[in-house]
């Protein structure tokens, strides 16, 4: 009996000290939750400003009030400088109906200028090396594009670099939607300028 005893007695201590070393590991284990996104897909976009490659302030609600905008952070690296001519057609099949586009680069300004000057860049852009606007938007995924509509209120993020230029299509449909007009195969307008070389 005192044997019985004694094993019931130690499975209890086993079973206390099993169950004491399992409670810090589980509260480790479980996932920290994480603080509601302010900057989605269908709330207002953050307050933002940044001087553009004039040293001129643009301000993200002067931009919203009049018209959407299409921000995308983004860098100089392989991949978004060949996505880059996908936007550079979002930009020009839809400016004329009010889309403003505003890149944001993380490199230094000297290098910015010369990248802009070669590709010949007829967008608003700026430059963020502090990362400042990645903050603001609440991302750390590079290039991410945030369309935005007329009025403040973000109606797509697209994340990711694709060099195909499908991500560049997708936001180029949501971008004529947003604007009123027939969508532009944006992949097809590069193929076309390239096969012309």
């Amino acid at each position: 009996m005192k044997r019985i005893f004694l094993a019931a007695l130690f499975a209890v201590a086993t079973f206390a000290v099993c169950q004491a070393e399992e409670a810090p590991k589980k509260a480790e284990a479980a996932p920290a939750k994480e603080a509601p996104k302010n900057v989605a897909v269908g709330k207002q976009a953050p307050a933002f400003k940044i001087k553009d490659a004039s040293g001129k302030e643009v301000n993200l609600a002067d931009l919203t009030a009049k018209g959407p905008v299409l921000v995308r952070l983004t860098c100089g690296c392989s991949g978004c400088d060949k996505e880059l001519a996908y936007f550079q057609k979002i930009n020009e099949a839809y400016k004329s109906q009010g889309l403003t586009s505003l890149l944001v680069f993380r490199e230094p300004d000297e290098k910015v200028a010369k990248y802009a000057a070669e590709k010949k860049l007829d967008m608003l852009y700026a430059v963020d090396s502090k990362g400042d606007a990645w903050k603001a938007f609440e991302t750390t995924t590079m290039p991410t594009n945030f369309l935005i509509e007329k009025g403040g209120k973000i109606i797509s993020i697209a994340k990711g670099c694709e060099p195909n230029g499908l991500i560049a299509n997708i936001v180029s449909e949501k971008a004529a939607k947003t604007v009123g007009v027939a969508a532009v195969d944006v992949q097809k307008k590069v193929e076309a300028k390239v096969e012309k070389k």
